[in-house]
């Protein structure tokens, strides 16, 4: 679901997936260090995991202060899934 519309040529994308249980995570813009310069596809990196919900849209009042253009979707999955491109962290051994 989309709760919030931002700029269409410059908002940030967030992504609150929200596991129905009072928990959510959420998933903003990669860090560009981890964008590599031929990536064509956007990519996300977790910000907030499994925190309380309340927590995330405290971060996200936060957010709009600073970036009042950014995006806002929602996913609702028990499970917590989301299905977004993750940037990886090519120093993290996983």
């Amino acid at each position: 679901m989309l709760r919030r519309r931002g700029a269409a040529e410059a908002g940030a994308i967030f992504v609150k997936v929200d596991r129905l249980d009072g928990r959510a995570s959420l998933y903003g813009p990669a860090p560009q260090y981890l964008v590599e310069e031929a990536a064509s596809e956007r990519l996300f990196a977790p910000v907030l995991v499994e925190v309380p919900a309340v927590q995330i849209e405290d971060r996200m009042r936060r957010e709009l202060k600073f970036d009042s253009d950014l995006w806002l979707m929602e996913i609702e999955d028990r499970a917590g899934r989301h299905f977004l491109p993750l940037a990886r962290d090519s120093s993290v051994e996983l």
